[in-house]
């Protein structure tokens, strides 16, 4: 066996060896959610998003990214305004179903099995089931590429009473949400620590005069 074949083989197993790809979407995982919108004739559709992210605190802001060929696009286009759902890993089967099925061919709401509730400031649906609503308006419209991203401010959040603890804390850990990565859907798992946990000062112990 060559020299150099041996050579790259044993290479390729050195801990951290990289392979360059060429570019691609590939930062993950990322946040899988339904995006609920209506045009002004009423008629409401659930769109699927992975491409989406928080962009700015105060105002508190996010963006969606969307393909001008899907039915939701015009929706929002219309209207400015669309609800962001964060499904917990029990609507995971449902969001994946929003995500193939359009919304030209039947109400996504029904074959889903899942439940419009109002919004209390936009005039878009949010989903019930989901243990987590956000309410956002559009801001800015970017033409990207293959894609369009809708810069929206959030205007209301809405929790479900179940995820407060007696104290008022949003317990989101009791969620069961769900992350998406390179086309995989999967739960989160292991708490690994909270913001901050690297430079926090551990309490010693008081020591008493002896």
């Amino acid at each position: 066996m060559p020299d150099d074949f041996e050579r790259g083989q044993s290479e390729s197993r050195e801990p951290g060896a990289k392979e360059v790809w060429k570019p691609g979407t590939m930062l993950c995982p990322l946040p899988v959610v339904m995006v609920t919108c209506a045009g002004r004739d009423g008629r409401a559709n659930i769109l699927t998003v992975a491409w989406t992210g928080i962009v700015c605190t105060d105002p508190p802001m996010l963006s969606i990214s969307v393909r001008p060929e899907r039915y939701s696009y015009d929706l929002i286009q219309e209207t400015g305004e669309f609800g962001v759902n964060i499904p917990s890993v029990r609507e995971i089967r449902a969001t994946d179903l929003c995500g193939v099925i359009s919304g030209r061919d039947g109400d996504k709401f029904e074959r889903a099995g899942l439940t419009p509730a109002p919004a209390s400031i936009v005039s878009a649906p949010l989903i019930r089931e989901c243990p987590v609503n956000l309410e956002c308006r559009v801001t800015q419209t970017l033409a990207l590429g293959s894609h369009t991203l809708f810069l929206a401010e959030i205007v209301a959040t809405q929790v479900s009473k179940s995820l407060l603890t007696a104290s008022g804390r949003l317990a989101l850990e009791k969620a069961g949400l769900a992350a998406f990565a390179h086309g995989h859907y999967y739960a989160l798992g292991k708490h690994l620590g909270h913001f901050g946990f690297s430079v926090r000062k551990k309490k010693g112990r008081s020591r008493g005069r002896s």
